[in-house]
């Protein structure tokens, strides 16, 4: 498990109304939840209620779908009682959790966009309430309520959060062609969940010879993660300074794409210097999200 607390390449300072006792770090991490919950609220507001069907990246979800998943989630969490409502089998449903979240989005396909937009933004000042009177003090607490009741720290919640609320952002605004929302908190703060996972990927999916160095660049958002795989196999973080044996050079949305599993590599554009072979199993083997 990743450290929940926050990156260092997302502002740190503690924003103005930061409650006393809150931890200020997680405290950054809430404030980054409740931006990324109101810029999506006030996308929603803004879209024709037409493209509400409109299909996403995500298979089986709409707009709508997205929308509804993010309201359902916030709902639960600021403490609205679980909707219960059978779910069939679907092949975009994988794993407990993948019907669960299923459950929610099937209770809320009758409503409009504008009614999805008002239900999150009731939940979401709720929870926020609630946190400014019983703050965040310590990551590694159990957290008060966590979807499907997965028993995480509190730290991870936070974190996790407004990484899923931005991505769902980005899907609505992928399908209805409305580019925007990288210049965030909750920009930054994805882009260095997904960074994260790179080590992983490198070194056990793409799986390369002992002194193998990857580097994957995102010039456009000023972000450079690299990996050295040492003489044990192991992958870590490497040095960015030195030479890599294989570099990828993308766009920010073409790494958000791979690493959050919306769109295969043939969909993208990215630059390629060294071993052809490494990137192109790095390429096909970026997606960290369930």
């Amino acid at each position: 498990m990743t450290s929940p607390r926050t990156p260092a390449d997302v502002p740190a300072d503690p924003p103005s109304g930061t409650p006393a006792g809150a931890d200020p770090d997680l405290w950054q991490l809430v404030e980054t939840w409740r931006g990324a919950c109101a810029d999506l609220v006030a996308l929603v507001r803004d879209l024709d209620p037409a493209v509400a069907d409109l299909p996403t990246d995500l298979p089986g979800w709409s707009v709508r779908d997205n929308v509804a998943h993010t309201a359902h989630l916030e709902a639960v969490l600021a403490g609205t009682p679980e909707e219960t409502i059978e779910v069939a089998p679907a092949p975009h449903l994988r794993g407990a959790m993948g019907l669960y979240t299923e459950a929610g989005v099937l209770a809320r396909r009758d409503r409009s966009l504008a009614e999805l937009a008002d239900e999150l933004e009731t939940a979401v000042a709720t929870r926020h309430a609630a946190l400014v009177a019983d703050p965040p003090r310590d990551p590694a607490a159990p957290a008060p309520k966590a979807p499907a009741d997965a028993g995480w720290p509190h730290g991870l919640l936070l974190r996790n959060r407004p990484f899923d609320v931005w991505l769902h952002d980005q899907d609505v605004r992928r399908a209805v062609g409305r580019p925007g929302g990288y210049d965030t908190p909750a920009a930054a703060l994805a882009l260095h969940v997904l960074g994260l996972g790179l080590p992983m990927v490198v070194g056990k999916r793409v799986a390369p010879p002992p002194g193998t160095t990857v580097r994957v660049v995102v010039p456009e958002a000023g972000r450079t993660w690299t990996v050295a795989v040492g003489q044990d196999g192991r992958a870590a973080p490497g040095a960015d300074d030195v030479p890599a044996t294989t570099t990828v050079t993308l766009s920010p949305e073409d790494f958000v794409v791979l690493g959050a599993g919306r769109r295969p590599p043939a969909a993208t554009r990215p630059v390629v210097e060294g071993d052809a072979e490494v990137a192109e199993r790095l390429l096909a083997s970026m997606a960290i999200t369930p």
